[in-house]
């Protein structure tokens, strides 16, 4: 309790200071006006401390995990526009300690140490981009759902396997959803692609498996003419839950596992599936979540997963995280042409404007994170993702359905 008082005092000083430079601005406005401003403005607060409050004493493992990251997201959207508005007004609080100390010591005094009016207007300006740009990434784009064509030259694939259409699902994070007709349209995008494969490269819930329950339905009508096959992602093991017991872990994934199951998706643990496709053996790879940060679990086994497929004239490879693509598979596995990938989200913010600029905070973490990469004549293929997790929208890097033709 002592903690949260102490972090409630936090946000009220920073509610306060914000203030300034609306009261400044709106001080000649008339009293209806000022009334509804100030009514709003202190509204936020009231309600972020009621929250915290509440679920500080009762918990909040029976509120709906879908709205309440919604509203988590809009007091952090809030707050981070008001801190950035103090920021700047705390600039003019040292000129205006600089004047003032100037006035005190010179021999005519005459400057204005009132708070500039100018500065109170840029930090409203400044602190404005987040609370626009966030707040439309939440109400417009969580469900824009952008199909991605991507035509790939793949080595040695046999000519008669040219044109085989593969359509890439990742990360859905089922917990986070609270539009089921938003997700149910996209269901219908990738059937209307009408698909050669499908393939989910990870991350079906956020962390438990019953997240999934009421959408098991719905995404198994996905349909692939040579089937749907799946893998894991880090957030599908159940890591960062407190369970109860190991056995409670153990029962969700294994919920999990029959999830896949009963929606007709083949989920591959460190195993592969053959597939004759055109008179040509094809070999589906798929390995638990393996990573090369060491953040993130290392449950991959590739020599494993690859075991048997050999002969395959095509071999795709179900990695969830995209730094196992060079740390575990361009040397060692070279006859793999293709990997597919997710798990990075293209971090949900960034700019991408094609044959301009491609821009992500997550290039800064991966070395590939959204789109095609070549090495060695192999190819890596990473999904932006079809959910979201914490921040519940995207700004500039949307929700994808890849389409990949290989050639």
């Amino acid at each position: 309790m002592l903690r949260l008082l102490i972090f409630l005092s936090f946000l009220l000083f920073i509610d306060v200071y914000a203030f300034q430079a609306i009261r400044l601005l709106i001080q000649h406005k008339s009293l209806l006006v000022r009334s509804i401003v100030y009514g709003f403005y202190w509204f936020i607060p009231l309600a972020a401390a009621t929250m915290l409050i509440f679920s500080d004493a009762l918990g909040t493992a029976n509120w709906p995990k879908g709205w309440l990251s919604v509203i988590r997201a809009f007091f952090f959207i809030a707050y981070l526009s008001k801190f950035m508005v103090a920021g700047i007004l705390l600039i003019d609080d040292f000129r205006r300690i600089v004047l003032y100390v100037y006035d005190r010591w010179a021999p005519s005094p005459q400057v204005d140490t009132s708070r500039s009016r100018f500065l109170a207007q840029l930090a409203l300006f400044v602190g404005g981009l987040p609370l626009v740009f966030l707040s439309y990434g939440m109400a417009r784009n969580p469900y824009r759902y952008q199909i991605m064509r991507q035509r790939l030259q793949l080595r040695n694939l046999p000519p008669s396997l040219a044109g085989l259409r593969v359509v890439q699902l990742s990360d859905i994070h089922a917990g986070s959803f609270t539009r089921p007709e938003a997700v149910a349209r996209a269901i219908d995008m990738v059937n209307a692609l009408n698909p050669d494969l499908v393939f989910f490269t990870g991350d079906l819930v956020n962390n438990a498996a019953e997240e999934m329950l009421p959408y098991k339905e719905m995404f198994g009508r996905i349909r692939a003419r040579y089937g749907v096959f799946s893998i894991f992602g880090n957030h599908d093991y159940g890591d960062y839950v407190m369970w109860p017991s190991e056995h409670a872990k153990r029962d969700n994934l294994e919920l999990l596992k029959s999830i896949h199951r009963e929606m007709g998706w083949q989920l591959l643990l460190n195993e592969n599936h053959l597939l004759e496709i055109a008179g040509q053996q094809v070999a589906i790879i798929g390995v638990e979540n393996y990573s090369a940060l060491a953040r993130f679990p290392k449950y991959g086994d590739l020599a494993k997963a690859y075991a048997g497929s050999e002969p395959a004239a095509l071999k795709i490879l179900l990695s969830h995280d995209p730094t196992h693509w060079e740390a575990g598979v361009v040397e060692k596995y070279a006859d793999i042409q293709l990997t597919l990938s997710g798990h990075t989200h293209g971090m949900q913010f960034g700019v991408e404007i094609p044959g301009w600029i491609k821009w992500s905070p997550a290039q800064y973490v991966y070395k590939q994170w959204a789109g095609a990469y070549e090495s060695q004549g192999q190819w890596l293929y990473v999904n932006r993702g079809f959910g979201f997790l914490g921040y519940p929208g995207r700004v500039g890097i949307l929700p994808e359905i890849s389409l990949l033709e290989l050639a």
